[in-house]
Formats: structure tokens, sequence, C-alpha cells
């Protein structure tokens, strides 16, 4: 089991090329949130009325009571914004994903005849538009099952994509589990999709916003007229696409609710984007289930090496000989705090590094003694590990003339007989003249500084090697 679970490198980098359809520059890709009769209500057992976005300033839960301003809020969502933005999207013939809350849903059937008639897809917003934060694991469990049925019941088809936005530590994990969903969106860390190990299946994970979201004319700081809220979709939009003509097309998402959004002032600021975006070529404005299917066939997960979850035995195992003949190495890295930056390259490489870097002095040393000559006896005698023997041919040093062969014995014998080790350098990074002159300028260094230089070489080697290996 991975020991850290938070993911700090996702991409890395560098992003993949998301090869939206068409040659698209972006994925602008639009979310109305159908939270409008599942909100937190006595009438709906709950025990306290709703206190979350509304235009209702510094709003609290009302335990025991209806608050007739608040559910009058949400209804005008339902009643005057969700058939706006309806009129409003249909116009420009741009999919909508919504979240439907099935409790919500099944309060709407007008409402959900009139999405399925547009043809946008309609995503499970959980069972209720409540707090998951304290729900026991069952319990929430429980809820993911029920809303799967009920939104099946009331829509006529399961949803295949999930957002909770109110969710627990949980909920991904959770609806994960249930293998029945193309995508999750309950995070908000990357601008592309991405594959979650959970269990032994690969989720994939459509990241969304809480910035470029209406949800922001409700908080503080936040947007007060349409306009805000038309710039902030802009400065995004804008930024996107250069990075998308750059050759790193990404996703954007725009977070909608029929109570806010639905406001006339509040949507002259998306209509005034939806124009905006319609000057530009290059633009794909699709449904988050057509990206889930996009990013499936196009960047299916990957299978390798996961370190971060592997046992003991495997990780020495598989990482023991990066460093020469010093599977020590790999005993103490494995007892870091791994976490999925340590399944890439870098991140391994780092802790493999920490390792030599807080080692004793004759550890080290043991370390670099541990070495092969370069071009050596080892090597005429096909007596090299593997790696070494790759790198070594590499560079050429497997094919040397007899005046080469014998310049190294020599340089090999007085750099060991000066310095108590043998010369260490990544000949990944060098061809075989690069490597006789490294080797004649640092022979007559002082051991200090080569000891030194030597401990970076094998580090870089160790980078090399597992830039190969993952």
């Amino acid at each position: 089991m991975q020991r850290y679970p938070r993911n700090m490198i996702g991409h890395g980098p560098d992003r993949p090329d998301a090869q939206w359809p068409g040659g698209a520059k972006i994925a602008l890709q639009f979310v109305l949130n159908y939270e409008e009769g599942g909100e937190n209500c006595v009438l709906h057992g709950d025990a306290a009325s709703e206190a979350f976005l509304s235009d209702i300033a510094g709003a609290a839960q009302w335990p025991g009571q209806r608050h007739w301003n608040m559910e009058s809020i949400y209804e005008y969502g339902a009643r005057a914004g969700f058939w706006r933005l309806h009129r409003l999207f249909t116009g420009y013939d741009i999919p909508l994903t919504i979240y439907g809350v099935a409790t919500a849903l099944a309060r709407s059937p007008e409402q959900v005849e009139a999405m399925k008639d547009a043809g946008w897809e309609i995503a499970s917003h959980g069972l209720k538009w409540v707090e998951h934060k304290d729900m026991p694991e069952e319990e929430e469990r429980a809820a993911i099952a029920e809303a799967i049925r009920l939104h099946t019941e009331v829509v006529g088809t399961p949803p295949r994509g999930w957002y909770t936005g109110r969710c627990s530590a949980n909920t991904v994990r959770l609806v994960a589990e249930t293998g029945a969903m193309d995508y999750v969106s309950d995070t908000y860390d990357d601008d592309l999709p991405y594959w979650l190990p959970v269990g032994d299946r690969d989720q994939l994970i459509i990241p969304y916003t809480l910035e470029a979201n209406d949800m922001r004319f409700a908080t503080s700081p936040g947007w007060i007229e349409g306009e805000m809220f038309y710039t902030y979709l802009k400065d995004a939009f804008d930024t996107l696409i250069v990075e998308g003509e750059a050759g790193k097309p990404a996703m954007m998402s725009v977070g909608l609710h029929c109570r806010l959004i639905g406001r006339p002032g509040k949507m002259a600021g998306l209509k005034r984007f939806l124009d905006y975006i319609g000057g530009f070529e290059g633009v794909w404005t699709p449904t988050r289930l057509e990206i889930a299917e996009h990013w499936a066939k196009v960047h299916p997960p990957k299978t390798g090496p996961r370190p971060s979850t592997m046992d003991r035995e495997t990780f020495v195992g598989t990482f023991g000989g990066i460093v020469e003949h010093s599977p020590w190495v790999a005993e103490r890295a494995f007892e870091l705090e791994l976490g999925a930056a340590h399944d890439r390259p870098a991140g391994l490489a780092n802790a493999l590094a920490r390792v030599l870097r807080t080692a004793s002095r004759e550890e080290r040393l043991g370390v670099l003694q541990a070495h092969p000559d370069l071009a050596g006896k080892l090597a005429e005698a096909k007596r090299l590990t593997e790696d070494s023997t790759a790198e070594q041919a590499s560079a050429g040093l497997d094919a040397l003339t007899d005046a080469e062969r014998a310049r190294f014995t020599e340089l090999n014998a007085a750099y060991v007989e000066k310095h108590g080790f043998p010369f260490i350098i990544a000949v990944r990074d060098h061809d075989k003249a690069g490597i006789l002159a490294a080797f004649e300028r640092r022979i007559a260094h002082d051991t200090e500084t080569e000891f030194a230089e030597a401990c970076r070489q094998v580090e870089r080697i160790a980078r090399l090697r597992l830039e190969a290996l993952l």
C-alpha cells in the first residue's frame, strides 16, 4: 500500500499530448450542477436547513426549522435559472454535463426530460447535496449505491460519471470500488485527466474546478458582477489556448449552478464568454463523458512497477542493484516516506540519493569501491553486472583499440593507487573521447574532491538506470 497517499507530481514536467479530436487546442467543458431539491432541508429528513452557496450573506443552518428564504433561492434555480440556461446552451449548441443530485432529479422530472432531449450527459452528484466529511464509510458506501439506483430509476440509464463535491476522504475510493463509473471528478489537481490506481483497477479521474466556477458569486472573495466572471473565464481560456498552440493542449472546466448563474445579471457574463470563444478555431466543447471516452482510447492506463506500493522484498529485489553491489541503499530507501512521486525515475533516484548522502563515509567508500574499473579486467572477462556491461558498451568501451585499452589500464591503476577507489563516471552522458578526457583531468584532483565527485556520479548513474527501468 502506498505509504504517502497524496500525489504531488501527476503528469510531471512534460504533460502528455491530449490529442483532442480534430486537433483541438483546448477541451472546454461546461458543468451545470443540479442540486435544487437535494439540499439540506427538514422536509428531506435533514436535521437543519441549507447554508451553502446562495445569495444570502452569512447564511447559517437553522436546526430543526425550514429556512423559507433559502428554500426559495434553491427553488429559483429549478423554476427559472435552469430554463434560462437550457435556452442559452441549446441556442449555442454546446452540450452540458449535468452533475445531478439523485433526489433533486427525482423532484424535477420535467427538467430531466429537457436534459435528455438536449442530449446532455447526466452524471451523478450523489444522493443528497449534503456534507460527507463526517459520514461513516459504510453509510457513504450505502448512499453511493442508493444514488446510482435512484438515478437509474429516474433518468432511465445509470450514471457513468461521478462528482460528490462535498466529499469525504473516502469518496473517490468508494466510488471507484463500485467499478460503475467511466470517470470520477472529485479532485481539482490537474489540467488533464489521469488514471488513479484503486485496488486492482485504474480509475479515470477528470479533475473539476472551484475557481472557474460561478460559486464565487456566493463566496468571499468572489465575483460581484457578471463582467468579473467573464474576465476570469476569458483570461483562463486565453492562457490555455496559447499553451494549446504550443503543442500542450489542456482541459478547462467551467462550473455552473442554476440558482447562481441563472440570475440575469450574472448570466450576462457567461453569455459574453460564449460569444467570445465562438471567435476561435480549435475549441472542443464536449461533455465529460466524451472526454473520458477519448482519454481511455488515446491514453489508456500504463502498467509498470510502482515502487511506493511494493512490499520490502519486491522493492529490494527490484532496485537493490541500482547502486552497484549495494542493496543496503534500497533497503534504507524503502523505510523513507515514499509516495506517488517516487514511482517516477526522478523521485526514486532522490530517495536513493538521500540514503547515500546520509550514509557514513565508510559506507559511501564501500559503494565507490564496489564499482568496476572502466574497460578493465572484469569487463574483459565479461564479469560486469548487466547494467555496467550495457553502460560501458553504450560509450564504445567494449570496442577499444589496443592503444586505448592500454591507456585506460594505465589510468585505472594510477587513479586507484592515488584515491583508493575506481574512477566513476556516468558513461551514458559521454562518448569514449569525453570519458577519456574526464579521466585524465580528474586524476589530478585531490582525493576529497574526487570522493565528492564520485558520489555525485553514483547518484547520476542511479538516475539513468531508473530512467530505463521505470
